[in-house]
């Protein structure tokens, strides 16, 4: 059975890299799987199994969080906050040495809080500070580069729509893992803000010296306060015990339609149509994902390779900080080459039983899961916020990655310090009474 189990997901690797959409791939791993297992029980095909594992994939409550989630984020895009966002950042921080460089920093993390997306953040703040940057003297790959690692602390930060598909993979909190995100996120933030510091003795990056009036200081600050409100009430919400993740979804909807319609008044009832179809377009595929994933959890499970695999490792260390780098390595494979919420779906399920019986906490684990994935955003070759900030500066993506080198190598000190200091995780959701 063990070399099944190795055929099958060799098979589910091989498919998907040869182009095979990834939901077909792992639908059909998990068929063969059971057919598999009914070939050699000699009992009939539990067929009926595959599509109650495909409705229970995309009838989870908790996953209602990941469409809601982002179409606030769409709408909130939309309705113009993110030069808000921009101009906020250029007061706090504007002023300091690589000036633009530290507000795409910080306005990545403000926009991260509300898009829960490394791709959308990349997108928006790229196509606005990337030319800012170029024209006040910054060297292209650097702009690209420090715009497409900033772009990765907004899946940490919560909300988190990786985080969600971890915690249902798992059945962890997602309340717990949002919180568990919160000083991650501002860490990593932190340690690109050194980075560049630290390059700045070296390329000497423009400084911007201009004061803002009074007048328009209060008006940045009102103007980015509104939009700055749905991640605090999201986060709050959660937090208070006043609602759960799915519900917060349906509030920052709610929020982000109230703002964007009625108070800034940058959104007409008539964009709706685009918008519902893009945040369809942008959910549809994760949920498909997922709902064929349970098909593969079930087939493989059914095959007992979760206990096979338990085996495996604990035959290879029974330590857990051993087990935590072999993890940490082979995550980092995975994110050069796979979407982090598929690897997420594929990944957890295997992985999280073992931690949890080496004493690992779900909640740590799912946060070092997310961050690993996340830092595939910009590793080649398929980090996609790589091809994003290359179109948009208009440079080759070998040019994006050399930019990105230092902030990357800064965030994996960060990865490690995650992986062996859990209390940076668990501080908060402990302190808020979830279970670890």
């Amino acid at each position: 059975m063990e070399l099944v189990i190795g055929l099958l997901i060799a098979l589910t690797f091989i498919l998907i890299i040869i182009g095979v959409p990834i939901y077909i791939s792992l639908l059909l791993t998990g068929l063969l799987s059971l057919a598999a297992l009914a070939a050699s029980t000699g009992t009939p095909m539990a067929t009926i199994a595959v599509s109650q594992a495909l409705f229970n994939g995309m009838g989870s409550l908790p996953l209602l969080a990941i469409p809601f989630f982002m179409l606030a984020g769409e709408i909130m895009n939309r309705g113009g906050i993110t030069e808000k966002l921009i101009r906020f950042a250029m007061l706090l921080i504007g002023r300091l040495p690589g000036g633009l460089a530290h507000v795409s920093i910080v306005s990545s993390m403000f926009f991260g809080g509300i898009t829960g997306s490394a791709q959308a953040c990349a997108s928006c703040m790229g196509g606005i500070l990337i030319p800012a940057m170029k024209k006040e003297g910054y060297k292209t790959s650097e702009a690209a580069g420090v715009i497409a690692a900033a772009s990765t602390c907004g899946p940490i930060i919560p909300p988190s729509i990786i985080m969600v598909v971890y915690a249902t993979a798992v059945g962890a909190s997602v309340g717990a893992m949002f919180m568990g995100g919160i000083i991650p996120g501002i860490l990593c933030g932190g340690a690109l803000m050194i980075v560049v510091l630290l390059r700045n003795r070296v390329c000497h990056f423009p400084r911007r010296t201009e004061k803002l009036a009074k007048g328009e200081v209060k008006q940045v600050v009102i103007d980015a306060i509104i939009p700055l409100g749905m991640p605090i009430i999201v986060v709050g919400g959660i937090m208070g015990g006043i609602c759960t993740p799915t519900e917060a979804g349906a509030i920052a909807v709610v929020y982000s339609l109230g703002v964007s319609l009625i108070v800034t008044r940058t959104l007409k009832i008539s964009e709706m149509g685009s918008i519902l179809l893009h945040s369809v377009n942008s959910s549809a595929p994760l949920l498909l994902i997922i709902a064929c994933a349970k098909v593969f959890s079930y087939g493989l499970t059914a095959l007992q390779m979760p206990i096979l695999v338990n085996d495996l490792i604990l035959s290879i260390t029974s330590n857990k900080y051993v087990f935590l780098l072999l993890v940490n390595i082979l995550l980092l494979i995975m994110g050069m080459f796979m979407d982090g919420g598929a690897a997420v779906i594929i990944l957890a399920p295997i992985l999280a039983p073992v931690a949890a019986s080496m004493g690992i906490s779900l909640i740590h684990f799912g946060i070092v899961m997310a961050f690993n994935l996340t830092i595939g955003n910009i590793t080649p070759p398929l980090g996609y916020c790589l091809f994003i900030t290359s179109k948009i500066g208009k440079i080759p993506v070998e040019s994006v990655v050399k930019g990105t080198m230092p902030y990357l190598a800064a965030e994996v000190i960060v990865l490690l310090l995650l992986t062996y200091i859990p209390f940076i995780v668990t501080f908060i959701p402990g302190i808020l009474g979830y279970a670890l």
